[in-house]
């Protein structure tokens, strides 16, 4: 039976395979740009003189603003609808390019940031909802995990995508804090296009709730199933923060490479790494997709440290490892997604994923600024090995929970 908030279907099935493409794209270009700054911060580091704690304290402000779109908006499509959120979302992403292409200076870099953590925030959340429902749309008798592999894949390949495009660009271009930021803008401004032209899914309920902030909804008795894949979402998240927030630093200062485009080229291979792993594991059940993604993400840590501490630091061991860790991340958040998706109601599914993904941003957060303390304080070796001790020990307690009895 159709749920009554959802709006019965009133576009041929044709308009809604349209509207998949493009909120996949739109989805694809923001998270794309979110992580654009990764291989630019040295060049603002050598610019402005400041430190690679200054740096997570710019990464932080963006993962700041996620959580607080999140908390505020991450959860209000269920009642405006998708289309009416995610506009001003990937206007908002459009306005952060607009910031760093005319505020340089670093209380700009700040703003643009945060602005783009929100736009990130009120994206997450409403876009996976939305192309589950266009899909749905679309294709009435595929599986819903199709739709949840588009959705988790546009995520994770922009996240790689973005990078990729800006280090390529900061190390070919004449104006490399310049030109990246004029072509997202230009990206962004035609994903926009595309969305408004898709149809709306989710029709606004009478009479409309009154606004509150986000709150996590699910059934009691699934608590522990959402809370453990709530802790390891922001596990895998954290990860993710260890290569887009530190991936340059990590670099010039242990293995001694100074290439924008090396630094763009890791942080792509590491998320397609992840990429990857949502298709190798697309017709995987939700427990043995975060079995192996557990397994990959321990070694793949390992093989980080490794990297590190060896007596010549390897690059190569560095880029494997990184892309073991982030296979193993994407394929534990993909579990955690289908964890929650089959835990909680479809009235509720878009508050659940937004609690899911404030886990996830707070793992882009706080560990990331702990890094940056550490940092000050300890060699980039030592920093790795703790941060791969901590993330290690905490997986393997929720792994019970996470993986649960049976076969889901």
């Amino acid at each position: 039976m159709t749920s009554p908030d959802v709006a019965p279907a009133r576009s041929p099935g044709s308009r809604s395979g349209l509207g998949v493409v493009a909120v996949a794209l739109a989805f694809m270009m923001v998270m794309a740009f979110s992580t654009s700054p990764s291989p630019l911060y040295g060049l603002y580091k050598a610019r402005d003189g400041f430190s690679s704690f200054t740096i997570t304290l710019i990464y932080a402000a963006y993962a700041i603003g996620v959580i607080i779109s999140l908390f505020c908006f991450g959860h209000i499509s269920d009642w405006y609808g998708r289309k009416r959120v995610l506009v001003p979302a990937v206007v908002l992403s459009i306005v952060s390019a607009l910031v760093f292409l005319f505020w340089r200076a670093l209380p700009g870099l700040y703003v643009g940031r945060i602005v783009s953590g929100l736009s990130v925030g009120m994206v997450t959340a409403t876009a996976t909802a939305y192309l589950g429902e266009l899909y749905a749309a679309h294709r009435p008798a595929a599986s819903t995990r199709r739709a949840q592999l588009l959705a988790t894949t546009a995520n994770l390949g922009g996240l790689g995508l973005g990078a990729l495009l800006a280090g390529l660009l900061a190390e070919y271009v004449a104006a490399p804090l310049t030109v990246p930021f004029v072509v997202f803008a230009v990206l962004l401004t035609l994903a926009l296009v595309g969305v408004l032209v898709s149809p709306e899914t989710r029709a606004v309920p009478e009479p409309r709730p009154r606004y509150r902030p986000q709150r996590v909804s699910v059934p009691a008795e699934a608590r522990g199933r959402f809370f453990a894949s709530a802790l390891g979402a922001l596990l895998g998240f954290s990860a993710f923060g260890l290569f887009t927030g530190l991936a340059g630093t990590i670099l010039t200062t242990t293995l001694h490479q100074t290439s924008l485009a090396l630094v763009g080229l890791t942080v792509f291979l590491v998320f397609a790494a992840g990429v990857v792993s949502q298709l190798t594991t697309r017709n995987w059940t939700v427990r043995r997709t975060l079995a192996a993604g557990i397994v990959l993400l321990l070694g793949g840590l390992g093989l980080i440290v490794l990297a590190a501490w060896l007596p010549s630091p390897s690059l190569a061991v560095f880029l494997v490892g990184g892309a073991f860790t982030r296979a193993g991340a994407g394929a534990v958040f993909k579990g955690t997604i289908g964890t929650v998706v089959a835990i909680s109601t479809d009235e509720s599914r878009a508050e659940a994923l937004a609690g899911l993904f404030l886990a996830a941003y707070v793992g882009l957060s706080i560990p990331i600024v702990g890094l940056g303390v550490a940092l000050l304080h300890v060699s980039p070796k030592a920093t790795l090995l703790g941060f791969a001790v901590i993330v290690s020990v905490a997986i393997l307690v929720a792994a019970p929970t996470l993986l649960g009895p049976g076969d889901r």
